[in-house]
């Protein structure tokens, strides 16, 4: 039995979000028109668009915007089911 590393987790799913992202925005460039492309080229952006604040020496941006698509989140739940089947 192998011991987890959280920094190794948190970096298959964020490699998973992204490379299942730009996979299924290419899947979905490809499709004709009708429900598999919008299952594989929809998005939902959950989050906030950066916001500047301007001080007069300092300016400040805070901003955080995810992107997820069907194909990312299939991606990450495969990771997590990989993490589960090879570390427990």
């Amino acid at each position: 039995m192998r011991k987890p590393q959280a920094w190794l987790l948190t970096v298959a799913l964020l490699l998973g979000a992204i490379l299942g992202g730009l996979l299924g925005e290419i899947i979905g460039s490809f499709l004709p028109d009708g429900a598999a492309k919008t299952l594989f080229s929809r998005s939902v952006e959950i989050g906030f668009e950066p916001t500047t604040l301007h001080l007069y020496t300092f300016t400040f941006t805070i901003g955080l915007l995810v992107t997820l698509n069907f194909v990312s989140l299939l991606m990450v739940v495969l990771v997590f089911v990989y993490f589960r089947w090879w570390y427990l």
